[in-house]
């Protein structure tokens, strides 16, 4: 049986692991947000970035990526792989995944993702909801081994656009990062 993925951060641009097929959608009832902290790749412990985790939202959908993965070996890589990469979002959900706007039914059930949730009990790399400006400054100048905090929200920005998807909290901040940028 396969194992599907769903990305709706770095994955949509970046897998990094093996995939048979890739598939462009959403799911329902959630909404990206720049809440995660980021001490591991895009930031330190020091001076962490920000990086986008899902927050339950009630009609609003969140756009995507899906892959994937058939091979037994494929499926053991990723999972290992995505362990690692994913070690600051400690709860892994399951949901459906659509890629019709109109479908009551899901293309695919069991979808799963990588949350990091807004309790600090287990999540102390959340840094929870912020005004614009202040979560846009802390992108600006945060960096981690993996380079840049505003260049993750740069490139998610743009594999957004090119599935057609304009997510205005996305938007917003890059839009408040590019200001800033021009004012150095």
């Amino acid at each position: 049986m396969a194992m599907w993925v769903f990305g709706y951060g770095s994955l949509i641009w970046k897998a990094g692991f093996n995939y048979d097929d890739r598939l462009v959608g959403f799911i329902k009832d959630y909404r990206r947000v720049f809440y995660q902290g980021s001490t591991d790749h895009r930031g330190t412990p020091e001076y962490p970035g920000r990086t986008v985790t899902l927050e339950p939202a009630h009609g609003e959908v969140c756009w995507g990526a899906a892959y994937k993965i058939s091979k037994k070996e494929d499926k053991e890589t990723a999972l290992t792989y995505l362990e690692v990469r994913e070690k600051q979002y400690e709860k892994k959900v399951y949901l459906d995944f659509f890629t019709d706007p109109t479908a009551t039914t899901p293309a695919i059930s069991g979808v799963m993702m990588y949350i990091g949730s807004p309790d600090k009990n287990f999540n102390e790399n959340y840094l929870g909801p912020a005004p614009v400006k202040e979560i846009a400054k802390q992108i600006v100048h945060a960096e981690g081994p993996s380079g840049p905090n505003r260049e993750y929200l740069f490139q998610l920005e743009k594999a957004l656009l090119q599935i057609g998807c304009k997510d205005k909290h996305v938007m917003d901040l890059a839009n408040e990062v590019r200001r800033i940028l021009s004012e150095v």
